[in-house]
């Protein structure tokens, strides 16, 4: 992890826009009559539906995805008691974090005032304007007083996340470690060294989990908390202990079996964790400086099952894998209140997740081949994708089966698919090829099977039931591969082209296309050859009907391919040319846009094929296809070179396909914007209508658009690229492309080899 320096962190939060968050507004604004609605008169309308139903202020107005994140400054972490102004860049902070992981609107109120009763009067005063309140780095005994009224008289959730927060994620993080040093809750002992708000919370959390008061020891800066000491407040009081003989850190570790730091830096010694019961828990979590660091825990005890609160460190404890999945859930329900049973439910959940198979994009976050559940990762990761809908379902559940919930969610499918789609993770669009793909699995040759995201990818097709996979490649390599990625290769065909076995099937395909190319050249004794080469033996598959699709790309040079492509599988009757497709999907819809890889500098004849193929292909994916041809010049201002060869395009297509919404030449500005468009060229086809598909006039201005938006794009994303034109289902992916891209136009390959059965193509 870099170094964050004084000037950087300085930098960061003062350039540009001051701070780390904005307002953006979420309907239309640019005409008098969406002022009209959004203010006066217009707005009074809701007002008056919300007086006589204050439920409602949940339909009309963000409250039931608001949240304020409250403060007043008087334990920031790592600072203490800097006051609440000094505080907001914490609280931007927070409020960044809700909102980049679980689409959560949050504002970032810091409260100067320190008494308990008169801070709990002034959160009380603005609660009607949030559907949650998440308390931060407010000091303790404070907080518990604080956090209890405010549960007590409001009826949203209320959660101090320094309490709540840290002891949902270490309980989740102590299960698994549990499982991993062989141990059960009920019988280990447990060492706390700190007595503040994340402490007493954390350990409350462990007795509801099972854990033993009387096997655990707390400590706070005087030494052991025992029954003996006087003047102890009520939450220390709860883990006093009887015993007599232990009073310091050195004392009460020996025989632990946990240790819970949330203290200060360097009070944990080599000598205490050697101390400590075989297979030791340490959860080290003071900030930035543990209780004692990870090099140190693993020179003293290298079976010690480690965390911090360190990223650069294995098994991070970090809040931000429970808290914006928390609020989601009970937002989504409109629940009342955050109690146990929907904070068990989220250690639950997200103990669970850590013991399944990692997605790729966490792998990747990370810099490792495979991340696998064990001593070096038994917590989540906070960039997995899966938390949003484990997390956030499983206290969705809870809150509606402990009864706090308003709004009961009633399809789950739905749910997980609204907020996987919420966070960019998935579109409607690849729910939908998934969806279709497994009501009639085909079979996929993968050409580049010993490449470790073909690989995973046809694994993951594979469990996901979207195909019947077939491994192209080096039988005894994938193996090896798949068992150091931890990937089961059942139901997956390998086929080894090269090896003896498949002498016999080689020479038929060497006959088959020298067969078929005989009149332009083609010997059998060059195309014996050719069958050692993946790309022509795995179309032969798909053209002999031995396989139905064929993916290929990571390795082979796209001319290479194309060539393979026209040579063995050929174009489909009525065309000239073939081309593929990328599909965008973003929050302003979905666009579908061509030729991106195929045709470099198509002529007029070129552009008419490929506004064909597109306009087959929309429809392909269940759209109706508005047919923006592109170019740098609208409508005749240019009538040389490409502009011209749109032009003729255009007028072809218009002519053959009166019914098409198609037209150009046209500048992509006004391809996107109808309004400017209609305006200044009344007389198009597309009056009235939002373009879903770009013809770009040439390859560079194709793929340099494509890849210009998915590099710009923080949310949603790209399909692709897609084959348009030719006779078999042949799919081509980019030497880049990330396991899910693959699984992505392995599902599409699927559906296109179910159409092309049903069509006898």
């Amino acid at each position: 992890m870099a170094k964050i320096t004084k000037e950087a962190a300085l930098r960061y939060h003062s350039e540009g826009k001051p701070g780390k968050i904005e307002v953006v507004p979420t309907k239309p604004y640019s005409t008098q009559t969406d002022l009209s609605l959004a203010y006066s008169p217009g707005v009074a309308e809701p007002c008056l539906e919300i007086q006589k139903n204050p439920e409602d202020a949940y339909k009309y107005t963000d409250k039931g995805n608001l949240v304020a994140v409250i403060s007043n400054g008087t334990a920031v972490l790592g600072l203490g008691d800097i006051g609440a102004l000094s505080g907001k860049p914490v609280m931007e902070g927070k409020s960044l974090l809700f909102k980049i992981y679980a689409g959560i609107d949050v504002f970032d109120i810091e409260i100067d005032e320190k008494d308990p009763d008169k801070f709990v009067e002034t959160v009380k005063a603005i609660a009607p304007t949030f559907g949650g309140i998440n308390l931060e780095d407010i000091k303790a005994p404070e907080c518990f007083k604080i956090e209890k009224k405010l549960k007590e008289e409001l009826d949203i959730p209320v959660m101090h996340d320094d309490q709540h927060g840290t002891a949902i994620i270490t309980s989740a993080g102590l299960l698994n470690a549990l499982i991993v040093a062989g141990k059960k809750i009920n019988e280990i002992k447990i060492v706390v060294n700190g007595a503040g708000a994340s402490a007493v919370s954390c350990t409350k959390l462990y007795v509801s989990l099972g854990a033993r008061k009387e096997n655990i020891l707390m400590l706070d800066s005087k030494g052991v908390i025992t029954k003996e000491r006087k003047n102890l407040n009520e939450q220390k009081q709860i883990f006093a202990t009887d015993r007599t003989d232990v009073h310091t850190l050195t004392e009460a570790i020996r025989g632990a079996d946990m240790f819970l730091g949330l203290s200060r830096g360097n009070v944990l010694t080599q000598d205490m964790i050697r101390s400590m019961n075989k297979r030791p828990i340490v959860f080290a979590l003071a900030n930035p400086t543990p209780e004692i660091s990870y090099e140190e825990a693993m020179a003293a005890r290298p079976d010690v099952l480690m965390a911090t609160g360190r990223s650069d460190y294995p098994n991070q404890i970090n809040n931000v894998i429970g808290f914006p999945y928390i609020f989601r859930g009970a937002l989504d329900t409109q629940s009342k209140a955050i109690n146990e049973e929907m904070k068990l439910a989220a250690v639950y959940a997200i103990a669970e997740l850590a013991r399944k198979p990692v997605p790729d994009v966490v792998n990747n976050t990370y810099k490792v081949n495979n991340l696998t559940f064990g001593p070096e990762y038994f917590i989540p990761k906070p960039v997995d994708p899966r938390l949003i809908t484990e997390v956030s379902c499983a206290v969705a559940k809870a809150a509606m089966e402990s009864g706090v919930a308003r709004k009961p969610i009633l399809d789950w499918d739905a749910y997980c698919l609204k907020l996987r789609q919420l966070m960019g993770y998935e579109s409607k669009l690849t729910r939908q090829l998934y969806d279709t793909a497994r009501h009639n699995p085909q079979r996929v040759v993968f050409a580049e099977g010993t490449h470790p995201n073909m690989l995973k990818a046809a694994v993951h097709a594979c469990s996901e039931g979207i195909c019947h996979p077939i491994l192209l490649g080096n039988d005894e390599v994938i193996t090896n591969m798949a068992k150091e990625l931890e990937l089961s290769l059942e139901g997956i065909e390998i086929v080894n082209l090269r090896h003896p076995k498949q002498l016999e099937r080689r020479k038929r395909y060497a006959h088959i296309l020298a067969d078929k190319r005989t009149r332009e050249g083609v010997t059998y004794d060059e195309a014996r050859d050719k069958m050692y080469e993946r790309n022509y033996f795995g179309m032969m598959m798909v053209e002999t009907g031995e396989a139905d699709a064929f993916i290929t790309g990571l390795y082979t040079k796209y001319s290479n391919t194309i060539k393979v492509a026209k040579e063995v599988i050929g174009i489909q009757p009525g065309f000239s040319h073939f081309g593929t497709m990328h599909i965008l999907n973003s929050k302003r819809g979905t666009f579908f846009l061509a030729d991106t890889l195929i045709n470099r500098h198509p002529d007029a004849e070129t552009l008419i094929d490929i506004a064909r193929l597109a306009e087959k292909s929309v429809k392909f994916f269940n759209r109706v296809p508005v047919i923006a041809m592109l170019s740098y010049s609208n409508f005749g201002t240019d009538n040389t070179g490409s502009p011209a060869n749109v032009h003729k395009a255009v007028e072809y297509m218009q002519k053959s396909y009166p019914d098409l919404a198609i037209d150009g030449e046209m500048q992509v500005n006004f391809a996107m914007d109808k309004k400017v468009r209609d305006a200044k060229y009344p007389f198009t086809r597309l009056v009235g209508k939002d373009v879903n598909t770009m013809i770009f006039p040439n390859l560079s201005s194709a793929n340099s658009g494509y890849k210009l938006l998915q590099a710009m794009m923080s949310e949603g994303e790209i399909i692709g690229p897609i084959q348009m034109g030719l006779n078999k289902p042949i799919h081509f992916t980019d030497f880049e492309s990330s396991v899910r891209d693959i699984v992505n136009i392995t599902a599409v390959a699927v559906i296109d080899a179910i159409v092309a059965k049903k069509i006898g193509r």
